[in-house]
């Protein structure tokens, strides 16, 4: 009886694919394929399929998001350990349960190169808020900063904020024993995720964290 103007749904910028060639955008991005992708497809695929003239939908596709007890919880832990290198991607034996659930993959990309969209949980809430009071912006919207960098670059700003000199590298068997004793999966860290929040962007939407360092730092050592 009383339909709300505004109806904002999480998805998620992992639905893009594995992308190592040029940045993915609401207009021109190309959808992924396996496990994870598979469900943002359908999540979205629900939640715009009713006619609701009364109520806008956004779907926020978003990013890594960076916070406090975000993905920096472990990444920060195994820096200070010495384990903060490059996530190296290489041959992994296959399985006829990983190819069926769509889990399976083989990246190939090398020297920790993928694509790492991310974005500040301050400018998440900002998002928002510009969305709530912009009834022009519907359908996708990507929530991700102005500004990805690499796995490499992630974790050599997590170093250097956190004033450790070193950090060696984990190559995909490193990866893939340390996914199965948490119960997820490698992709996590090394499929490319290359994201950028054209929509936000044309709209005027001003990020207070467009780049990394400076974010990890106000995270890291609040």
């Amino acid at each position: 009886a009383e339909p709300p103007p505004l109806w904002l749904n999480s998805s998620t910028a992992t639905i893009y694919r594995h992308a190592v060639d040029h940045e993915q955008t609401e207009a021109d991005g190309e959808l992924g394929t396996g496990f994870s992708v598979g469900i943002a497809t359908a999540w979205e695929a629900e939640f715009f399929r009713h006619d609701l003239p009364a109520t806008r939908r956004v779907a926020l596709r978003t990013a890594i998001v960076l916070g406090d007890g975000s993905v920096l919880t472990p990444l920060a832990r195994l820096a200070r350990f010495g384990l903060g290198g490059a996530h190296l991607d290489g041959d992994w034996p296959s399985s006829a349960r990983r190819r069926a659930a769509g889990t399976d993959h083989r990246f190939g990309i090398g020297g920790g190169r993928q694509r790492f969209s991310w974005v500040h949980i301050d400018d998440v809430i900002g998002i928002i808020r510009f969305l709530r009071d912009r009834p022009d912006l519907d359908g996708i919207v990507n929530v991700s900063s102005p500004n990805p960098s690499d796995d490499r670059g992630v974790m050599a700003s997590i170093r250097r904020v956190l004033g450790v000199p070193f950090g060696v590298p984990m190559p995909r068997w490193m990866l893939e024993i340390g996914a199965a004793v948490i119960r997820t999966e490698t992709e996590l860290v090394l499929k490319s995720r290359w994201v950028v929040p054209k929509r936000l962007l044309d709209a005027g939407f001003r990020f207070e964290h467009p780049d990394l360092e400076p974010a990890l730092r106000d995270i890291l050592q609040r």
